[in-house]
């Protein structure tokens, strides 16, 4: 059963490349720390961004969300990709949030979100969490996933979409 939630996941991941034309979005959240951020601050700065959307009482957000951390870490020295982490906890469950946070040692950054905000990303209806966002380094929208997404399924993408672009540039 593994392998099969794993196989769909990277078929989701490279299927969902029809979105490629949206922006990145124009959309303020409050960071852990209660300051105003815009997410356009992390989007399109000549590399890729994972907006990694997530919930603290999520069972697949804690189980998963070392995959994230690990990309990010490998990610880090070469600044060539991001991950944004957004909790949907809402504001008001801050202190859940930054539990979260804390318990997973997320070391990228994380803003609070209510629900209602993911909408905004651009991808169609937000249907829960996990979710994911990548962008491309000029700020496109290059897929979504919905449900688990492992780093190895995450730098394929990546790695491919590198590739399509030498070859349509």
């Amino acid at each position: 059963m593994a392998r099969q939630i794993k196989w769909l996941a990277g078929l989701l991941l490279m299927l969902a490349p029809l979105w490629a034309s949206a922006a990145s979005p124009d959309i303020v959240l409050r960071g852990l720390d209660g300051a105003a951020r815009n997410v356009n601050e992390f989007i399109g700065k000549g590399q890729w961004t994972v907006v990694a959307i997530w919930h603290s009482d999520c069972p697949i957000c804690k189980r998963d969300i070392h995959e994230m951390a690990f990309f990010h870490d490998t990610h880090k020295k070469t600044k060539d990709a991001i991950v944004l982490g957004v909790s949907v906890d809402g504001y008001a469950n801050k202190a859940k949030a930054q539990r979260f946070v804390d318990e997973h040692s997320l070391d990228f950054t994380n803003l609070v979100a209510e629900p209602e905000q993911i909408a905004r990303f651009g991808a169609g209806r937000f249907v829960g969490t996990p979710t994911f966002y990548i962008y491309s380094p000029q700020g496109e929208l290059a897929a979504k996933q919905v449900g688990p997404l492992s780093q190895e399924d995450l730098e394929q993408f990546i790695a491919k979409s590198k590739g399509a672009t030498k070859k349509n540039g």
